[in-house]
């Protein structure tokens, strides 16, 4: 199957924030997934929206022209947590002498798109491997 990939590492932003913007954009059409992340106003929606361009750019400049570009799917997206920033936890000072950490935290973005003909083909012979097996049983 045709996959077009890009991805964002080390994106300034928690991989569990990240997660609810690219739970949005899963299996949308590349179109309505950019209409969507310039309507959204979390942060994370900016970087998402960076990488699905440069998956769309990346499939661009594979398929040499070939590719309807309209016909592009968001097949798989998902954020992996990354390293600490500066590789350690920091140190915020508090009450009575105290010290209280916190994560300043990264994350990796990962976006795959896939033409539309190819998820359809790729589901209908996983429908025709189940449908064999129904009827062996």
């Amino acid at each position: 199957m045709i996959e077009f990939n890009a991805k964002h590492r080390f994106a300034k932003i928690a991989a569990r924030k990240a997660r609810l913007v690219v739970d949005l954009v899963r299996g949308l059409p590349v179109n309505r997934a950019l209409i969507l992340l310039d309507r959204s106003p979390q942060r994370a929606a900016v970087l998402v929206k960076s990488v699905v361009r440069s998956a769309v750019a990346n499939a661009e400049q594979k398929s040499g022209g070939s590719l309807d570009l309209n016909d592009l799917v968001v097949s798989t997206a998902r954020v992996d947590e990354g390293p600490l920033l500066g590789g350690h936890i920091r140190w915020r000072p508090a009450a009575r002498g105290r010290a209280m950490p916190y994560h300043k935290r990264t994350s990796h973005i990962h976006i795959s798109l896939s033409p539309v003909t190819a998820l359809n083909t790729a589901a209908s012979e996983k429908d025709a491997v189940t449908e064999t097996q129904g009827e062996e049983a």
